[in-house]
């Protein structure tokens, strides 16, 4: 989605219905409404369109104003195993960018099957090393440099920081734009969590949360718990998304200005100290913690109003696969049954693609 709003000044972002998902691909682990809260929040996102066609349809592209359709250079297949961007590729309304290897739905879905833990990522314990940790080794640094990008996908906006305990003042790993320098400067809204799977009811919290920083003109910060503090108070496979992809998650949502990673279970105000700003309200949703949490900062603690997905939380989403096993195991088989037909016409395609640059 980043690569596509880059391309162009307006990004429409078609969703799919469940049935159609249901037919195509297998059973949606997020309803309609649920992904559409999702796609909405993308700050790159112009728009969301509600019951894209699975197969996209040139005629539908035209409704909406859209000269190209954008895809990863992966292929993706209906459920007949026919390419879903054969005719707009033939029409030469196809654009193709660098699949980006993030997670994906089956990779999640299987970690929730399998229950393992191999995906953790240690804590960071040494402030002069932040940068030498696996949480940004190889691409990674860029890949969070790219995610703080503003609603435009090429200046900046987000400010990344990385929190170690011992640590008198956080790291700074990315630098955020002079609009948000300014905002956390003169005051801050904070919220902090696990945000595991990133779902509708942490989304519509942090809407909530930047409505409420709006008011102050006050700049929303969001703190990450690592996957060890996740894991200690939620227990077993816990988080299903490990730190960077649940980063990742945060920073390209619209309501956020800025991240720290490793944030402490328990806001102190010591640590809030440690912050670029005063913070001025610290918001707390429905998710029950244990009791003295907040006790330090009672004075700035405030509870978020009521919303639609109040209800949902990791272990709802989490629930709901578990419930659903043997079809999900079944999504998985068909993933693989269609990986071997979608490599095969991949592989059609580089073909030809050689050929014609030798001609």
């Amino acid at each position: 989605m980043l690569q596509a709003r880059q391309l162009g000044k307006e990004l429409y972002v078609g969703v799919h219905s469940d049935e159609e998902i249901l037919e195509n691909k297998g059973p949606v682990v997020m309803k309609l409404d649920e992904r559409m809260t999702a796609v909405n929040a993308c700050k790159w996102s112009t728009e969301a369109i509600a019951r894209a066609p699975y197969v996209t349809d040139p005629k539908f592209m035209e409704e909406h104003g859209c000269k190209y359709v954008v895809h990863g250079d992966d292929i993706t297949t209906d459920a007949n195993g026919e390419d879903c961007y054969k005719t707009v590729k033939d029409m030469g309304l196809f654009v193709v960018v660098k699949r980006t290897p993030n997670i994906s739905t089956t990779d999640l879905v299987g970690r929730m099957l399998l229950m393992s833990k191999t995906h953790h990522f240690r804590p960071i314990v040494d402030a002069a090393l932040v940068l030498d940790h696996a949480l940004f080794a190889e691409d990674a640094l860029t890949r969070f440099g790219n995610y703080a990008l503003d609603e435009t996908g090429r200046a900046s906006h987000s400010a990344v920081y990385v929190n170690v305990d011992a640590a008198p003042a956080l790291t700074c790993v990315i630098e955020g734009s002079e609009k948000v320098k300014t905002m956390l400067q003169r005051s801050i809204v904070y919220v902090d969590g696990g945000f595991d799977l990133f779902n509708p009811g942490q989304i519509e919290a942090l809407r909530l949360v930047r409505e409420e920083a709006n008011r102050t003109g006050s700049a929303v910060v969001v703190g990450l718990h690592d996957d060890k503090t996740v894991n200690q108070y939620k227990g077993l496979n816990y988080p299903i998304m490990n730190l960077f992809e649940r980063s990742l998650c945060v920073l390209q949502c619209k309501y956020v200005d800025s991240v720290v990673i490793g944030a402490p279970y328990e806001p102190s105000k010591q640590f809030l100290n440690k912050l670029p700003g005063p913070v001025v309200t610290i918001f707390h949703g429905p998710t029950p913690v244990d009791e003295g949490v907040y006790d330090e900062v009672l004075d700035l603690l405030k509870q978020l109003p009521a919303h639609k997905f109040d209800d949902m939380n990791t272990e709802f989403i989490v629930n709901r696969v578990l419930e659903n096993k043997a079809a999900y195991e079944e999504r998985q088989r068909k993933k693989g049954w269609k990986g071997e037909i979608e490599k095969k016409i991949r592989d059609e395609e580089l073909l030809r693609a050689a050929k014609l640059k030798k001609q």
